[in-house]
């Protein structure tokens, strides 16, 4: 790692908490967290420059974008504080698009629900609410159009179908399910007490 803080001889410097940041925390987190404080401490800023905590966040930032000085990092993070690391990106993934689909598909059932004849959505607005790159916002479009869920529009605006809005049906249907299966397991007495 090219970082000098890092030497063995240095004390350790935590850079997520520097970032104010969770040490999980995705690298579009870390980017906004890096560029709302560069912008909160810079010398130029009126209100509360200060040279030292901006040239600590550049510093942290500098190391903790990189993916491999990260991995670095987090190994001596880990040594150090004995936080344990979720799971991989890949095994993540598939979770956090699922929830990505969810919103979708919600965004487009009320808006379906609201305005009938007029249900097409911009694909800005629907990208807007899921906030993550140009990519993987085309991969849940492909996915959830695959799938019936969801058609474009000629105007090119997206609108839910037939199929996924019986698809917010059923998967709310599982939700409260599950809610009340919850509810009731809490409220249950344990075995063997009266």
């Amino acid at each position: 790692m090219s970082d000098p803080t890092m030497a063995s001889s240095d004390p350790f410097i935590d850079y997520y908490d520097i970032l104010q940041v969770d040490p999980n925390c995705t690298s579009k987190a870390l980017e906004t967290a890096y560029h709302g404080l560069a912008k909160k401490y810079h010398p130029d800023h009126a209100d509360v420059p200060d040279v030292v905590k901006f040239t600590a966040v550049i510093g942290a930032y500098k190391v903790l974008k990189n993916p491999e000085e990260r991995a670095t990092y987090n190994l001596v993070y880990t040594q150090v504080t004995g936080f344990v690391f979720s799971s991989s990106d890949d095994e993540k993934a598939p979770l956090s698009d699922a929830e990505a689909h969810e919103k979708i598909l919600l965004f487009l059932y009320k808006r379906r629900r609201e305005q009938a004849h007029d249900a097409g959505v911009g694909r800005y607005y629907v990208h807007e609410i899921l906030n993550c790159p140009d990519e993987l916002f085309e991969f849940h479009v492909w996915y959830l159009r695959e799938k019936g869920f969801i058609a474009t529009a000629e105007d090119g605006t997206l609108a839910i179908t037939i199929e996924g809005v019986d698809h917010v049906i059923a998967m709310s249907r599982t939700n409260l399910k599950e809610k009340l299966r919850l509810i009731q397991s809490s409220d249950d007495p344990e075995p063997g007490i009266s």
